[in-house]
């Protein structure tokens, strides 16, 4: 039987297959799509480098462990697209289970720790889980804005989609969604 540091140690092997997913979002080089890992690290600095624009009360703390943690179930349930909306629901099953799974690997008490901070992104209740999901929204919005929307036009993604599932941007800080609608519109020449 393995000890709490074993436990803990099999966790962080684990995480490496994070590596392994790919997303359907260019790096700002367009050389490659990035992986899951990638964006994990990205979006949890942006919290740090955002949270300025954080409503009041927001911890940001707790906002990057969410953000740390929120994509960890996509190693075993991958990564499905945000505008493929037919795999919502078989999405959130998929991930429930990976989650009981992967963080089933720690400690007890530290898998429900890390199970909660993933279940609280999860159902954006929280002004903390608000912010996070904004900023997951935000950071892959960064690089298509970069690209001039080059996955979306690749995939066939229109201004309608972008801006439906992007618009909780705005309940989470008006001056972000702001920022981003200006450079979406201007991408799609709206």
């Amino acid at each position: 039987m393995m000890d709490d540091l074993g436990k803990r140690i099999a966790f962080i092997k684990a995480l490496d297959a994070l590596k392994e997913i790919k997303r359907k979002t260019y790096l700002l080089s367009e050389t490659r799509f990035e992986n899951s890992a990638e964006h994990s690290w990205a979006v949890s600095v942006l919290a740090l480098v955002l949270a300025d624009y954080a409503p009041e009360g927001v911890n940001i703390q707790n906002v990057i462990k969410m953000l740390l943690l929120h994509d960890v179930v996509e190693i075993d349930a991958g990564d499905t697209l945000l505008y493929d909306t037919h795999l919502e629901e078989e999405k959130k099953v998929n991930e429930l289970v990976a989650a009981t799974r992967l963080f089933g690997i720690l400690p007890a008490n530290q898998a429900e720790e890390f199970k909660a901070i993933w279940q609280e992104f999860e159902d954006e209740q929280t002004s903390d889980a608000i912010f996070a999901a904004a900023l997951d929204r935000v950071i892959p919005l960064i690089h298509n804005i970069h690209t001039k929307g080059r996955a979306w036009k690749e995939l066939g993604i229109k201004h309608s989609q972008v801006m439906a599932k992007n618009k909780k941007i705005a309940k989470a800080s008006p001056e972000l969604w702001n920022w981003v609608k200006g450079e979406i519109d201007s991408i799609f020449g709206e």
